[in-house]
């Protein structure tokens, strides 16, 4: 049993001031992994006081150091990969094959964009060429309060973390209570590399707790959340008392509208990618939509696809799915499934209960279900578990309106070789990113939605613009050295 009791605050790590013991649970055996504390007011306030009387230094670094400082982060964080790893497979139930390559690569990744854009970004810039003395600045907001999620953890910490510190924030990061120890082993690694006191701080909590604490705090100026929409709104809320900026990236429905002319490997590819992560993951394509033409062959080639993804252990390795992560999403999966039955879903593969032979362990069915209609539950709320819904469409018309039928607006996806229909439908479709025939979006490109879907950008230089207030300048002295 790990033991990691402790707040990084100031620059030190510190006892909790009102802390209360918290079991993590490994998913896989459903027995207790590690105990954490959970904060209390007095803890979130001393982690916000110290980002308060650590803002004005840092703001005032020159971004060359700042971004110098998450360099060495990365080359830490490089080294330390396998401990990475290992502790989300372990508290999130990752395959650690998976935890090597995407989990921990998705921090890698992230955080390489981020040091490209900042050394790119002009923090100083000329309004025009028609007004000499005009000029912008982009000064941080001041102190961000983060909020990540279980079930990516390192892509959603690097995500806000560096952002925030290349931008010249300093910050309260409150993890998941889920998957809290990646998070910790973060923090080892910011300390390792050097920033300065009170620029990053760590508090353990829950979002009842810490969570609705830093987003009500007078003293915090931004709170980047990601999580439920639920959730999402509570912080709006929260929020609004203090006129704070409230970040946002929540849930998601997204379509996979597949034509007859789409590539071979369209359902095969649409199938993996709902089922990676164990299906949990915001951007999923959770509703396969087919034209009618397609659909017979397109259900028979998922529900053979389906049918070889198979369940394990996170810590054995090979290119399985792991567990959900606990027990209240494993029993919201099961209800779902049901309902999906209930209301008339055909069920093609998967269904309810755990895999055979397992009788332990949060492991769902990877489950598929056709002829889908718009009203039933599963078209309609987010699962997040390996379950896909499937539908028909008879016209370009008909895919556009089932698609947006939605409350959530993240990803969509198209699959067609008619490169004027796809064009077509990337603007059509009301979601913050459209991916088109397997190509995923670029480096830097970047991640959030409309709708129910959130707010703000992340990712490369709009992430970093997502933590920066613009100031406009006039009569700015040239003489003078910028």
């Amino acid at each position: 049993m790990i033991e990691k009791r402790q707040f990084y605050i100031n620059g030190e790590w510190v006892d909790p001031k009102e802390g209360r013991d918290h079991q993590v649970i490994n998913p896989t055996t459903e027995e207790p992994c590690a105990v954490i504390s959970l904060g209390g007011q007095a803890d979130t306030n001393a982690a916000v006081a110290a980002a308060k009387a650590a803002f004005p230094a840092w703001m005032a670094t020159d971004p060359a150091q700042r971004i110098a400082l998450v360099e060495k982060l990365l080359e830490i964080y490089n080294d330390r990969a396998e401990e990475m790893a290992q502790a989300m497979s372990v508290e999130m139930g990752a395959p650690i094959d998976m935890a090597r390559s995407q989990q921990v690569g998705a921090g890698t990744f992230h955080t390489q964009n981020f040091i490209r854009a900042a050394k790119e970004f002009d923090f100083v810039r000329k309004l025009n060429d028609q007004s000499p003395n005009d000029r912008i600045i982009y000064e941080p907001v001041g102190v961000a309060a983060l909020i990540t999620p279980w079930n990516w953890p390192m892509n959603q910490v690097t995500l806000k973390v560096i952002a925030a510190a290349v931008a010249g924030c300093t910050m309260v990061l409150k993890p998941s209570e889920e998957s809290p120890l990646n998070a910790l082993l973060f923090a080892e690694m910011v300390d390792a590399a050097g920033f300065p006191a009170g620029v990053f701080n760590l508090v353990n909590g829950d979002g009842a707790g810490v969570g609705s604490q830093l987003s009500a705090h007078e003293d915090v100026d931004m709170v980047s959340f990601t999580g439920s929409t639920r959730a999402g709104k509570l912080i709006s809320k929260s929020a609004a008392d203090t006129l704070k900026r409230a970040h946002l990236e929540l849930g998601g429905k997204g379509a996979n509208l597949i034509f007859a002319d789409a590539d071979e490997t369209a359902v095969k590819r649409g199938v993996l990618h709902m089922m990676n992560n164990t299906g949990q993951s915001c951007n999923a394509p959770s509703r396969m939509m087919v034209e009618a033409s397609a659909y017979d062959r397109a259900v028979e080639t998922a529900t053979e696809v389906t049918n070889k993804v198979t369940v394990g252990p996170a810590s054995e390795e090979g290119r399985h799915i792991g567990p959900v992560v606990n027990e209240t999403q494993f029993g919201k999966i099961q209800d779902l499934i049901q309902k999906g039955i209930d209301e008339g879903a055909r069920l093609v593969a998967g269904g309810p209960g755990r895999p055979d032979g397992m009788n332990r362990g949060f492991f769902v069915r990877p489950t598929v279900f056709a002829d889908v209609t718009p009203d039933m539950t599963i078209a309609r709320e987010e699962i997040f578990g390996p379950v896909l819904s499937m539908m028909k469409f008879e016209t370009e018309e008909d895919a556009v309106r089932l698609a947006n039928d939605t409350p959530y607006g993240l990803t969509n996806y198209v699959q067609t070789q008619d490169g004027a229909r796809a064009n077509r439908l990337a603007r059509q479709l009301r979601s913050g990113m459209v991916e088109m025939n397997g190509q995923s979006r670029g480096a830097g490109a970047p991640f959030g939605g409309m709708k129910q879907s959130g707010n703000g950008r992340e990712g490369g230089v709009w992430g970093i613009e997502d933590f920066l207030e613009v100031k406009a300048v006039g009569g700015w002295s040239n003489d003078a050295a910028e």
